[in-house]
């Protein structure tokens, strides 16, 4: 399995904000949408403001293929669904330390809705 290296974890961190395009079902990559990332270990996640509506949450998750653009780090990478209570409690908490600054629009990334569309973010070769 591919790895990010320190580097792109970094620059993808410190982006405040990372352009998402999943794969369709026909191999093309949807138009990016634009949203946060959050880092828990040598991980990075991503979730759905809209919840499991997000359209392009829903072709990430029927795909589970696609690429992301982030501080200058260009990837294709694969989404995996991550359930876990206890990640996702580190999850809410590295969207709370990051983006708290915009309380409006932190609370709805850590609601249960949202929790239910976390996605690990795994590099592809």
């Amino acid at each position: 399995m591919t790895r990010w290296n320190a580097d792109e974890l970094n620059r993808i961190t410190t982006a405040d904000e990372l352009d998402i395009a999943p794969r369709r079902g026909d191999g093309t990559l949807r138009l990016p949408t634009t949203i946060w990332v959050v880092r828990d270990g040598d991980d990075l996640y991503v979730r759905s403001y809209r919840g499991a509506q997000g359209s392009w949450w829903r072709t990430a998750t029927s795909s589970h293929a696609g690429h992301i653009s982030a501080g200058g780090v260009d990837r294709d990478v694969a989404f995996t669904e991550e359930s876990d209570p206890g990640l996702n409690d580190r999850v809410d908490e590295a969207y709370r330390a990051k983006y708290g600054h915009y309380s409006g629009y932190v609370q709805p990334m850590v609601s249960e809705e949202a929790r239910n569309t976390t996605l690990r973010l795994t590099p592809q070769q």
